[in-house]
């Protein structure tokens, strides 16, 4: 997976917005205003920061070589993921839990506007 279609799937996610809040370089997507993906643009090789359940997390970081403790993030609930190192298959899935990681948090006022678009 190169940079357009992580960026292409995560902006065909409902309620999506990508913006740069930090800095320049640093892609950051989100639902509902919400963070749930977020990308380096001048790391090489190119890494992304995705929200995953915690034990999760930890069952990832030990199967993947590709998948690390989340970089500038909370350790817990944040992995850093390098595009190069894992099939596009696992990294769709990976967005998508992050995704729903976020959703599943969301208030019942939230998730109705969300399903509202």
């Amino acid at each position: 997976m190169n940079i357009e279609e992580f960026r292409d799937h995560c902006l065909a996610k409902k309620g999506v917005t990508e913006t740069f809040p930090f800095d320049e370089v640093t892609l950051v997507f989100k639902v509902m205003g919400k963070m749930f993906a977020l990308c380096g643009l001048d790391h090489v090789p190119l890494r992304i920061n995705l929200k995953c359940d915690p034990e999760r997390a930890i069952d990832l970081r030990e199967e993947h070589d590709g998948i690390i403790e989340g970089w500038h993030m909370s350790k817990k609930h944040w992995n850093t993921v390098y595009l190069d190192q894992l099939a596009p298959k696992l990294l769709t899935e990976l967005i998508d839990h992050s995704y729903d990681q976020v959703v599943s948090k969301f208030t019942k006022k939230l998730k109705a506007e969300l399903d509202a678009i």
